[in-house]
């Protein structure tokens, strides 16, 4: 291989910038050039040797790699042919490595338009949005297995599900299209996501089509399905998974209730006095303190106490399941922080072009999230085998007034604080 002599520190091939300094991208690029080469020029005469034919030329074809665009002198034989398919698939213009990175670098969000300038700083002489789009549907493979994978064995005993809102093109123009997701944790206290699909509406009969697919993959022995109070959603669960628990996430709730009141004062009032029910873990207090906070939101806001009052089973229902679970099901901040990254993720797009395009960015953003939930444990193995055990109800408190007197300090603090905020800012 002489021609990679002249690359040595003295040869006379040695890429430099005006200034004299080596341009060491053009320096590997040059290198990969003519190392390939030479392989595939080695490759042609120890054909050639064995069979006592000869070398017709050669073809040039351009690849592009990490490093830039190369030219590819591939040998042509008088008999037969030569190609080098240890070094290039066939009809392919793009190495691995460059598939790899720009597939990557969509999933992380990176628009269309800015990975062509970050291939043109690689090297890389052009590469269009067109192609980029075609480079990242390497990532279907991986998108459409996290859809259709099977559960066969595992229980999920808790569930988390909420939509997202994208714009995307269909049929046409450009429509808010609705993202839906479901987060589960399974028997081993690992996170999964079992499935997640784009649907035009968040409507019962939407949700309904996307919880019967988890269930029929496998997504079975759910106790308790926590999510917000869309009522599509929530007549869905009760079909599809009948005996399980639903937790009205009591941020969600907070926010509704407060949406009531007519005035600021009145909103900041009614979420400190529902906030410090949350805030508290004692079963028996926590129940105590939500049914004084019915009042107390109702003597501000009648409609506010009649909400409260209505989503008592629903927002209490995570006080039925193991201690070290309960704070994690009361809300569904899982999917929140979720929701956040494909959003995070989606936003240099703007509007997607299609809802394939747009499956498989949040295929690969929720195939990562899978992926580092994999490695860390969302509840410890023996909590969540407490979940399938038989839970007896708690026994009743042995001081009922001392109960209610701590429910109604707490109760009096929450107003007392709202008082003194409002007239420090009067």
């Amino acid at each position: 291989m002489n021609t990679l002599d002249e690359f040595a520190p003295g040869g006379n091939r040695m890429p430099r910038f005006d200034d004299g300094m080596v341009n060491m991208q053009e320096l590997i690029r040059t290198m990969a050039e003519a190392l390939v080469n030479e392989i595939m020029s080695a490759q042609a005469d120890e054909l050639c040797d064995s069979s006592e034919n000869t070398r017709n030329g050669y073809r040039e074809r351009k690849l592009t790699t990490c490093v830039g665009t190369i030219t590819m002198r591939i040998p042509k034989l008088r008999i037969g042919s030569y190609f080098p398919d240890e070094l290039i698939e066939r009809y392919s213009r793009v190495d691995r490595a460059v598939v790899a990175a720009v597939a990557e670098m969509y999933a992380t969000g990176v628009s269309t338009r800015k990975v062509e300038r970050v291939a043109r700083k690689l090297g890389i002489d052009k590469m269009s949005p067109s192609q980029v789009s075609r480079i990242s549907s390497a990532l279907d493979a991986s998108v459409e297995d996290l859809q259709k994978r099977t559960f066969d064995g595992t229980r999920f005993p808790y569930l988390w599900l909420d939509a997202t809102y994208v714009k995307c093109r269909t049929e046409g123009h450009v429509a808010s299209v609705a993202l839906v997701s479901a987060i589960a944790a399974a028997d081993d206290g690992y996170r999964r996501v079992v499935g997640f699909d784009v649907v035009d509406a968040e409507s019962y009969p939407s949700w309904l089509g996307f919880l019967r697919s988890l269930k029929e993959r496998g997504v079975d022995g759910v106790a308790c399905v926590t999510s917000d109070a869309h009522a599509g959603l929530r007549r869905a669960i009760e079909e599809v998974f009948a005996g399980a628990a639903w937790q009205r996430c009591v941020i969600h709730l907070e926010r509704n209730v407060c949406a009531c009141a007519k005035t600021r004062r009145a909103r900041s009032l009614i979420g400190r006095v529902v906030a410090s029910v949350f805030r508290e873990e004692d079963p028996h207090l926590v129940r105590e303190l939500y049914s004084r906070a019915i009042d107390e939101v109702g003597a501000i806001c009648k409609s506010a106490g009649e909400l409260l009052e209505e989503a008592e089973a629903d927002a209490l229902a995570y006080l039925d399941f193991p201690k070290e679970h309960r704070r994690r099901l009361r809300t569904n901040n899982v999917q929140e922080r979720t929701n956040r990254e494909i959003k995070r993720r989606s936003r240099v797009v703007q509007v997607f072009p299609s809802a394939a395009s747009l499956v498989r960015l949040v295929g690969a953003v929720l195939a990562e999230q899978d992926e580092d939930w994999s490695a860390r444990r969302y509840f410890s193995g023996p909590s969540i085998a407490k979940t399938f055990e038989r839970r007896e109800p708690e026994p009743k408190p042995c001081d009922v007034e001392e109960i209610a007197r701590k429910a109604a300090t707490i109760i009096g603090i929450a107003k007392d604080e709202n008082v003194a905020i409002g007239k420090r800012a009067a």
